[in-house]
């Protein structure tokens, strides 16, 4: 029987020469291989209150409406600074080398709604953080964390943990 894990392709050296890209387009060309992440994703939320999904761009988009689709409730997508063409707040963190800013609809969240963020993959969880820290700014409550892959050597899952998120990830990849 496959699993998840089994559906995702790694690309070597790219985008850069080193690098181990977990690439989950495959897993979401598949059928079977997608139905089985998307329930996957929502199994450990049975019966807990979600009243939205925050996507990170820009595989989180994919997996996050089909969760919120399969919930029945809204989709919130967070961007890269520049893309949502409404009034927004900001989040700048940090990168490897720099910094990148994202971006959430200043009324994409109401007050007091619980919301799941999810994405494809938690490597050093700085763009999970940012998305933690803009759906609190707006009022909302963070219920859980989702994603695919986690890469542990990077350190994401620690840093979210460290916040005090619930995350959960359905396999994990050693060497980034």
């Amino acid at each position: 029987m496959k699993t998840v894990k089994d559906y995702i392709r790694t690309i070597v050296d790219f985008p850069h020469e080193g690098i181990m890209f977990r690439d989950v387009t495959t897993l979401f060309s598949d059928p079977r291989g997608f139905r089985m992440c998307i329930d996957q994703m929502l199994h450990p939320y049975a019966g807990t209150r979600i009243d939205k999904v925050a996507g990170l761009e820009a595989r989180g988009f994919i997996i996050g409406g089909a969760i919120a689709h399969q919930l029945s409730v809204g989709f919130t997508p967070i961007r890269k600074k520049g893309k949502l063409p409404g009034a927004t707040v900001s989040q700048a963190y940090e990168l490897e080398y720099g910094e990148a800013v994202m971006e959430i609809h200043d009324d994409a969240i109401q007050p007091g709604e619980r919301v799941l963020l999810v994405d494809d993959l938690l490597a050093t969880g700085g763009t999970a953080a940012a998305g933690i820290q803009l759906i609190e700014r707006l009022g909302g409550e963070v219920v859980g964390c989702a994603f695919i892959v986690d890469l542990p050597e990077l350190g994401g899952h620690a840093k979210l943990d460290g916040m005090g998120m619930a995350v959960h990830t359905l396999c994990d990849f050693e060497g980034a």
